[in-house]
Order: C-alpha cells, then structure tokens, then sequence
C-alpha cells in the first residue's frame, strides 16, 4: 500500500480551498486511465470510486496484484468499452493510494495522520475537477459511479452542470440516513479503541491499528450484502468441522468468511483514511446544500440522467435512488430509472450481474450513438 511505484500523479498546483475552512495546494491526485482519447475529446467517461475503492478500475491492480475493483464493468467490449470510450479515475483525496492524505507529509515533513484537513464529498469532487483540465477536456462524455461514487457523481453535476452529457449514479443517496452514520461509526469507532492506533500517530510509532480497521471492514461488508443472499452462500453451515467446538473460533463459515475479508483489508488500506473518507460520506447532504431542496442541485443541468438501483440493496435501498429521480422529474429533467433484481446486496454493482451490465452498456451506447 505505501508504495509510490506504478502510480501516475498529478500535482495540483492551484490552491483548493477545502469545506472545513483550510486550504491545500501543491497537492498529488492519483489517477489512471484506460481506452484513448479521441481527437475531438468527447468520448473521456470520469469514473468514481466507493468507500474502499481506488483509481485502478479494471485490469490487474499493479500494487495489490488483485483485479480492479470494477473490472466486470470496465474493458475492451464490456458495459463501459474502452475500445470506445476513455475512461479516467482518480484516488479521492482522503485516500491511501496516491491521493493526498493523512498518510502524507506536512510542510514539517511529518506525517498528518489525524492532523490532516477533514475533507467532504464536495473537496474530493473539485479536487478531481482539474484532471479535465490536465487532459484539455471541456466536456465529458459521462461521469458514473456507485455508492460513494455516485455521490460524487451528484455533488460534481451539481458543482459543474455544463460538464458532462450523461450521468449515472448508481446505488448510491443524496444524503446518508442514521443507520449508515451508525455502521460508520462503528468502524470508526472499533479503529481508535486498537491500542495501536496511537491517536492517528500509529506509523510515526511503527505499528498499525489492523485489528481495528479489520473489524470496521468485516461490519461494513455485512451491510454490502444481503439476507438472502448470505444465507443461500453460507446459511448455519460449518467451517470445515462436523460439530461445534464450544469456543470462539470460527465455528460457522460466514464467521470466517468476514474474518478473512477483515484480514485481507488490512494489507492494502489505511486506518486513519477509512476515518476520513467515512467521515466524508456521513457529511454529504446535497439537499442541504441547496435549503433542503434536492432539485436545486440539478436545476442549471441539461444532463441525460440515468440512475439505477438493486432490490436487495439495504444500504441505499431503492427508495433513496427513487428520490433522486423525483428531484428531477419535478423540475422536467431528462432523467431515466432501472431498479435491477439481485440478492447480492449493496455490492452488486462490482458484481458479474448481466441485467446490469447490459442496462448500463445500452444506456452509455445509445446516448453515445445520438452524437
């Protein structure tokens, strides 16, 4: 995870002034890309990542070595085909694969940890805002993305309405409801009480709050997948044994599938982003922004939307997509809807789901073909 190797990396040199009132310049965007940019440079798509994302969309993750996290979406002949399209996505700030974040050095060449700015949805968005100009593009083809994507994807449409053609939020919400805020906290809450954590100073000290952070992944991945769901894979079935063994091993699989998905969190996130960027996402009301009206968000826009939902997401149910779109039908946008049907949870949008990836490739295609 630390490694600076294979990473392209843009130094915004402007200063961005942040939500909380600081103000950061001179600072690295990770990016990649995949596919090539036309001559006439209309066909970039902005790709934005969730919660535990990074810039590495599709093919083989060169520091994990791991598929990309959206590598069933993105591809040569796939839902979003980099034979046509090119497709940008950058390591949100806050983040820990490049971007600037508490894993980076202050001006006294220390590491930030809890010191850096806290950030928002709305500094990720304007901070990715200057790859289009680092790439000469004035107007993207698409901008898309799921969970926390899709809320930078509602926050950047918002902020730049004339700056993309077409919009895809995927489950994703306006704003996050008390029980999301809750499941955060208790990530964030089980990282700072790991004695390792050291007050967010766990690297100057050389040691690393995993235990925490892996408890925090392992609670959050409940939420990402559903009832049915977990019971059709797992049900009360045993970890490779035929009886139980009264203790507090991993009697049950799902006990050791969460445990192995905790653990191998570990390797490649960063404690003190996790704060950060859930931080971030608990913050996020974009109705609020405009005095509780959400259709003021969109009202400058003249954006083709296109927003779609799963039926067995319960972290942004179909509800919260549904307001979206009501947003804006009330005042007359170009907005269409697809629910799809899926027991996999909040995570079927990285997920091999055909109905999805065939709703979101005639979408993408078709609007392209209208050009």
């Amino acid at each position: 995870m630390k490694t600076e190797k294979n990473i392209k990396t843009l130094i915004v040199k402007k200063p961005l002034k942040l939500d909380c009132g600081k103000t950061i310049k001179e600072f690295p965007i990770a990016y990649e890309t995949y596919g090539s940019l036309n001559s006439k440079k209309d066909n970039a798509i902005l790709v934005f990542h969730a919660l535990t994302g990074d810039q590495f969309v599709t093919g083989t993750n060169p520091i994990t070595n791991k598929d990309g996290w959206w590598s069933y979406a993105v591809g040569p002949d796939k839902a979003i085909d980099t034979n046509k399209y090119f497709v940008i996505c950058s390591n949100v700030i806050g983040g820990c694969m490049g971007s600037y974040g508490p894993s980076h050095k202050d001006p006294n060449q220390k590491i930030f940890g809890t010191n850096f700015p806290v950030i928002t949805i709305n500094d990720m968005v304007n901070a990715q805002y200057n790859l289009l100009e680092h790439f000469g593009i004035d107007k993207l083809f698409s901008i898309t993305g799921g969970s926390m994507g899709g809320m930078q994807v509602l926050q950047f449409i918002s902020n730049f309405p004339n700056k993309s053609k077409t919009v895809i939020p995927i489950a994703t919400t306006s704003s996050h409801s008390a029980q999301n805020i809750a499941f955060n906290e208790l990530g964030r809450q089980a990282i700072t009480a790991d004695s390792n954590w050291k007050d967010g100073d766990y690297t100057s000290n050389e040691t690393n709050p995993g235990k925490g952070l892996a408890v925090a992944r392992m609670a959050a991945h409940i939420t990402y997948l559903s009832k049915k769901g977990l019971q059709e894979k797992f049900g009360r079935k045993l970890q490779e044994r035929e009886d139980l063994k009264f203790g507090f091993d991993a009697d049950f699989q799902i006990e050791s599938y969460l445990r192995y998905q905790g653990s191998v969190f570990v390797d490649r996130f960063d404690a003190n982003s996790y704060l950060y960027i859930t931080r971030a996402m608990d913050y996020f009301d974009l109705a609020k922004q405009f005095g509780g009206n959400l259709s003021n968000a969109f009202i400058n826009t003249r954006a083709k939307f296109f927003i779609i939902s799963f039926t067995s997401d319960w972290l942004y149910p179909t509800q919260e997509n549904k307001d979206i779109v009501i947003a804006l039908n009330s005042i007359g946008a170009d907005v269409g809807f697809v629910e799809i049907e899926s027991d996999k949870g909040h995570d079927s949008f990285l997920l091999d789901v055909p109905d999805f990836l065939s709703a979101l490739k005639n979408f993408l295609d078709k609007s392209y073909e209208e050009d």
